[in-house]
């Protein structure tokens, strides 16, 4: 989760919702995502959906079984859609999106983390002073 937060934090730096996200397989990370959405002006630029891309280039293969995704905030519905259609084992996340009531916990796990909270609060703050 350190490592996804470490994204999460460059998409902070670019204005970005600090979102992150890592794909690990047999222990090591094969992708690194974040929100890019403002910067290349794509709705589909979720921190998910470029970690799946980068690890599909890189197995060569639109099947990421063996892989799992840790991810710093709870994905949104399109996300949870490629995860599942890419076939990853599971996705541990570090915050939840208050705005969402039911969880799918077929492929995802909560892993409580403050610091993925954090960044989204001090984030949000920020925006609303602007």
């Amino acid at each position: 989760m350190n490592e996804a937060l470490k994204q999460a934090k460059k998409a902070y730096e670019k204005d970005e919702v600090p979102v992150g996200a890592v794909i690990v397989k047999n222990g090591k990370i094969i992708a690194r995502g974040y929100n890019l959405r403002e910067t290349k002006q794509n709705a589909l630029a979720h921190a998910e959906i470029i970690c799946i891309n980068k690890a599909c280039k890189k197995l060569k293969n639109w099947r990421l079984e063996g892989c799992t995704m840790y991810v710093t905030l709870y994905p949104c519905k399109m996300c949870l859609g490629a995860i599942k259609e890419s076939r990853l084992d599971m996705v541990y996340y570090g915050a939840k999106d208050d705005k969402i009531t039911e969880f799918d916990n077929t492929v995802t796990t909560y892993l409580e983390n403050k610091e993925c909270s954090d960044i989204l609060k001090c984030f949000f703050k920020q925006l609303r002073k602007k």
